[in-house]
């Protein structure tokens, strides 16, 4: 007697992975995990330099300087709100997403506390250039692996699908406004703040084909991954 074949289709939006998708997984995590760590510790050096910041991160310094409390902590506190504000958005959070809010701050925290004092420019200046950098390589990292969007990038495609505005327009408009209200708190803007905003898409892009985790092959294992192919978003 022939055994019934199941056909039934994988749950909407979910990928299949095969067993060769499947040994890729720790080289999926470490790549996960390290680039999240690096990404902390590359906002630490910009903090350090103090030449200027990425957007949230003059939103979380602002808000540190208000609070009292540390630019790790409120990065980690922000992540949290930012991601419950997915829940009206309908998005879907992944392993990346839920670890981003934590891992990132905690690391800033940590490269703060054994940093040295920067005070002349000849070490500020070579600080924020490694920031930058080390940031885009970090993005690429995360993104590759493919576990899911940060709480921030999330909420700026979610505001995409729902109100139809081009991502670009959400965006621009989300980072004027936290660059805004961080600076009017007393976050740092500055030259470091202007070349990351025009260096970090082209280093994450390098970054994101380099460490580019092959798509799985359809299979008989259904995984929910999160896929961020052909955009570059930031933290």
């Amino acid at each position: 007697m022939r055994q019934a074949t199941n056909t039934t289709p994988p749950p909407r939006g979910a990928t299949l992975s095969s067993p060769t998708s499947e040994r890729r997984l720790p080289r999926r995590l470490v790549q996960l995990y390290a680039g999240l760590a690096l990404y902390g510790a590359s906002s630490a050096l910009l903090v350090e330099a103090g030449l200027g910041l990425e957007p949230w991160n003059v939103l979380h310094q602002g808000l540190a300087e208000l609070t009292g409390l540390t630019i790790g902590v409120v990065s980690i506190v922000i992540g949290a709100v930012v991601l419950l504000l997915w829940i009206p958005l309908r998005q879907r959070p992944g392993l990346g997403t839920v670890s981003n809010v934590f891992v990132v701050g905690v690391v800033m925290d940590a490269t703060l506390a054994v940093l040295p004092g920067a005070h002349s420019l000849a070490v500020r200046i070579p600080l924020m250039v490694a920031g930058i950098v080390l940031n885009g390589v970090a993005t690429g990292l995360y993104i590759a692996a493919r576990f899911g969007p940060g709480p921030r990038d999330g909420l700026m495609t979610g505001l995409h699908r729902r109100t139809g505005r081009s991502l670009r327009l959400m965006r621009t408009a989300i980072e004027v406004a936290v660059v805004v209200t961080g600076f009017a708190l007393g976050g740092t803007i500055g030259v470091g703040t202007l070349l990351y905003a025009v260096s970090i898409g082209p280093l994450a892009q390098l970054s994101l084909r380099f460490f580019a985790v092959p798509a799985p092959p359809a299979g008989s294992t259904v995984v929910a991954e999160g896929s961020p192919s052909g955009a570059i978003l930031r933290r």
